[in-house]
Parts: C-alpha cells; structure tokens; sequence
C-alpha cells in the first residue's frame, strides 16, 4: 500500500509521524512524508520517502514564537506561504497516487486532496482537539472549570478555526483542483458523503482516559515513539557528568524561546541552586542560552529522550505533547512551564493526576516558582511513586502497532473498527 503522510510545524509536530512511517514501511507499505524540507534527512534515515515543502512556513513559525521578527511583518508573509505550501501537497499527492492519506489538520490541503483522488483519509494529532466531549473542554481552555454541557460547547472553536481558511482552500478547490467550493463552515471531520473522517490521537489512555462519549470512529492508540536510535552516542563529556553525582534535573523548553532566553536561564539556574539539585539544560530554538554554568550544571543541543530521560530525577519543560509523553513514558515527575497551545492542557492533567506540581506559565516564571516546584517533583515520595507507575503503562502500550492495525483494517474495510467499550470518566481538566 502507498501511503501518503502529511505534517507540518515544530519538531513534537513532526515526530509522531515519522514514528508511524518507520512502523509502516517495517510491514512492508510504501510511505512518503510530505513536510518541510529540513527534516529530510531525518526522514531518509528512516528508508521513508520524503516530498519537501518549502522551510519558509516554518521559519515564519518559527519568527513568531522566538520574537526574531515583528510579528505584522511575519504575519504578512503567511498567506503566500500558506498557498506554496498547499500546492506543494498538491504536487506530492499527484506524484505518490496514494491509496491512503493520514494528515495532520496543519496541512489544510490533504481533505481537499483527497476528495479529488477520491483517496480514503485519517485525520491524526496527538491532542483530542477535534472530537467534542463532556469529560474536557476544547485543550485550548484548559484553564477553566466547565461543566459536561459548556465542554461540549467549547469545541464549537473548531469551526471558527476552519472558517479563517476557507478563501484559501477554497480558492485551491476550484483553481487547482476543479472542485466545488464548500460553505465557510462546512464541516471538514466529514466527507462531502457525510461520513465522519476516522481519527487517530496517539497520546496515552493511561495519562488521559477516553471518555465515554467519543463516537466508533475516534481512536486514542497510545503515543507513537520512534525506535531506539542505536547509531547515536554520547560524548564522553556528557556520559562523565551523568555519572559524576546523583541523577540530575533536565530542563528545556523546546521550540519556545528567542526573547528573554538569557533572563530565562538564569532564573533556571537560579533555580537549580535553590532546590540543591544539578541539572541539564537543553538548548532547543533558544528558549535558553546558557553561557557560562556552575560545574552542577551541563548544557548540550539535543540528545535523545529516550536514552537521556530515565537517567533524569525530573524533567522541567514547555509542556509539548511529545515531550511530556517522553518524561511520562521514562517515569519521570514531571514540571511544565507552558507557553502556548496545547501546552496548558498537558500541564493541567500532569498536575491533576499527581505527576507533578501546578504548571508554571512562563510569564509569571521566577527563581522562587521554579525552585519549590523542581523541589515538590523530585522531591515527593507521592510524585515520584505514580510518575514511575505510569511510566510503567506507557511503556507497555505499542501506540504505533495500535495505529498500524486500524490503518489496515480500515483501508481493507474502507470504515475503522468500532474499539472496546470503555467506562464514563468524570471532567479531569
């Protein structure tokens, strides 16, 4: 089977689907990634197919969440960018003739897409942002305290979100593809036939339960990690800190960073010598800019999670789903310091079920804040105890087999199979 995966943004974006990628071509299907072309060589070390997309919408994400442009005139160049990218997918589609489509809801091409090759389509994100509940509001609030009915009614954010593209996409309907345009808020978790789009969220149903209410067609498959990279090795530098003290404080925030990284790592390190802990300092986009460090204290560009995590007493971080399921998958307490995005919502369920203190925005970051809260996660026999537990059920799910499965049975049966019945669970966010 060719398969078509589509994805775009920052690298927790992106990850996940080379995840499914590797899992997909080790079974024997042809799989090309269409994302941005930076992450080419990631993607071809895998044996994967990559069909690039321009880095400009990236580098344009990435002006804005680092500040290095001003954000109007970043804004002004998202609409051609926005259009390229769309045609490129276009022309990745046309050259692959997939027989299946799995996308990420970034990639505003792939539903119109695969209306014109009449191509089945997955929709596949690791946040249940598009199937309304009563357990949780909409990710995007996780900050309030709804009850079943205002949760529900908080996803109606998803048409409001559809509704800002629809001049492009469907400019791209009738120009590029011949199609119909649809009305602004058409209802694009659904075929032009009416049935409902299948949906795969790869995060854990150990970390987040799936409510009651979530239809056949939804499917939560466990997260999807990619296989040990057993070519990569650590300097010696980093292996002799590791083993000169006890086990350390990982602290990165990721893809957030650019304004204040300075500020932003002295309140880290600050932070580190008040809770008497050593720690690790993960670079990232700039979130942090460590320059001269204590001796407790190492700094490094990236290393994997899965080999640098469990040699971790907590991880500090931005709250990035990929990130949190590694800390969580290692059994590691956990600390978020959230920015944007979904980034709150993986705050407050870590903090809700006890893996961690409550989320630090990064606007009201300070030394003190910092300090007690690395003290109550690494610290905490309680914390430490249901971290390490769960980390015990991540680690037995195969949320990538999971995803593999329904991708082939669905494909086979052109409907994905009805899951497991699973019991009501109350609001948790």
């Amino acid at each position: 089977m060719k398969i078509l995966i589509s994805t775009f943004g920052t690298h927790g974006d992106v990850q996940p689907f080379l995840a499914l990628g590797q899992r997909l071509r080790a079974v024997g299907h042809q799989v090309v990634i269409c994302t941005s072309a930076s992450y080419g060589s990631a993607i071809t070390a895998l044996g994967l197919g990559h069909a690039p997309i321009s880095d400009v919408m990236l580098d344009l994400t990435r002006a804005l969440l680092d500040g290095s442009e001003p954000a109007l005139a970043v804004l002004r160049r998202l609409g051609p960018a926005m259009r390229a990218m769309i045609d490129a997918e276009w022309h990745a589609a046309q050259q692959v003739a997939p027989d299946l489509l799995v996308y990420h809801p970034k990639m505003l091409g792939s539903y119109h897409i695969a209306e014109r090759l009449a191509c089945p389509l997955v929709l596949a994100i690791p946040l249940p942002f598009y199937t309304p509940t009563r357990a949780f509001p909409n990710p995007f609030f996780a900050n309030l305290r709804l009850g079943g009915r205002a949760n529900l009614a908080s996803f109606r954010l998803l048409a409001l979100s559809d509704a800002l593209y629809s001049g492009t996409t469907n400019r791209f309907r009738t120009r590029s593809l011949g199609l119909l345009p649809l009305p602004r808020f058409a209802d694009l978790r659904r075929t032009r036939t009416g049935t409902p789009i299948p949906t795969l969220y790869p995060y854990s149903p150990h970390l987040l339960p799936i409510p009651a209410d979530f239809p056949p067609h939804v499917h939560v498959t466990g997260t999807w990690f990619l296989e040990p990279d057993t070519s990569w090795v650590p300097s010696p530098v980093l292996t002799d800190f590791l083993a000169a003290g006890p086990p350390p404080v990982y602290v990165g925030f990721g893809s957030m960073g650019g304004r204040g990284a300075v500020r932003r790592t002295q309140i880290v390190l600050d932070a580190l010598a008040r809770s008497g802990h050593r720690g690790v300092l993960a670079r990232g986009w700039g979130g942090l800019a460590p320059d001269a460090l204590p001796a407790n204290v190492y700094s490094l560009d990236t290393a994997p999670h899965d080999w640098l995590f469990p040699q971790m007493t907590a991880v500090v971080h931005h709250g990035g789903a990929g990130t949190t399921a590694a800390g969580l998958r290692a059994g590691k307490p956990t600390v978020i310091c959230p920015v944007v995005g979904d980034q709150p919502f993986w705050g407050r369920i870590v903090a809700t079920r006890g893996l961690g203190p409550e989320p630090i925005p990064q606007q009201r970051l300070s030394a003190a804040r910092l300090a007690t809260a690395i003290a109550s996660a690494a610290d905490d026999p309680g914390i430490r105890q249901r971290a390490a537990a769960l980390g015990v059920q991540i680690r037995s799910e195969d949320g990538v087999g999971n995803a593999v499965a329904l991708l082939e049975q669905y494909t086979q049966a052109q409907q994905m199979p009805v899951p497991a019945e699973s019991g009501p669970i109350t609001s948790i966010v």
